[in-house]
């Protein structure tokens, strides 16, 4: 059974999404702060964390990268602000998804839903995808740059391995926006943007196998990068 930890301060919120979820089956635990949700982190598994950002004591984010020190657990953010900066700062630490209070109680559903079919779907054992010196692991989901591992979020891999399932293929930023965040952007495309920006710089010497397509989006062209005689 899938298991949620929902992270939030305000009791009423706590307990909408209990009802919600338990009614779709989910295994459901609570925390009122991000400090107990460390702490029940450390004792538990769970496949999703849906947590508020504006709490006592320890703040959502602050709480993740702390999670993130010894666990990997898709988090979606709740937050009573929607400001642009807010939501590609949590991108950009690794959160899987972020959403803005007042919420839908049946959208917020219908989000963990994808986010847990993404993180859970089977893949073959030790899959591995090899363009010269960039490698991606897809079943350790690791990427390794000319042999050392390198440190990406979630999205970054997500997004990288779309792009290399589709090489050649130009994709658009709302084909992007679908396919790898799972859902209806609402929202600007300029999130793509910015974790393109992210993903070349976290694959480095080999950022130019990512094209930009000018007027449509990106693809994957693994002959952008010549061996070197």
């Amino acid at each position: 059974m899938t298991r949620i930890l929902v992270v939030d301060d305000e009791k009423k919120i706590r307990d909408v999404i209990e009802t919600y979820a338990k009614f779709e089956g989910y295994e459901v635990d609570t925390a009122e702060d991000g400090m107990i949700a460390v702490e029940k982190c450390k004792d538990n598994d769970y496949d999703i964390i849906i947590m508020d950002i504006m709490m006592p004591r320890l703040d959502g984010y602050s709480a993740y990268k702390e999670i993130k020190k010894f666990k990997e657990i898709p988090v979606l953010m709740l937050s009573a602000r929607g400001e642009e900066y807010d939501k590609l700062f949590g991108f950009e630490i690794g959160i899987d998804d972020y959403v803005v209070k007042p919420f839908s109680p049946k959208e917020l559903m219908a989000r963990i839903k994808v986010i847990v079919a993404r993180n859970s779907g089977a893949k073959d054992e030790h899959e591995r995808y090899s363009f010269k010196g960039l490698e991606v692991d897809v079943d350790g989901r690791v990427i390794r740059i000319d042999g050392e591992q390198v440190n990406a979020t979630p999205k970054e891999f997500e997004l990288l391995m779309f792009l290399i399932e589709h090489e050649g293929y130009a994709l658009s930023r709302n084909q992007l926006l679908d396919q790898v965040w799972g859902y209806d952007f609402f929202g600007d495309d300029r999130t793509v943007d910015t974790h393109i920006k992210m993903l070349r710089n976290t694959i480095g010497p080999y950022r130019d196998y990512i094209v930009t397509v000018r007027g449509i989006g990106y693809k994957f062209d693994s002959e952008q990068i010549k061996d070197e005689e």
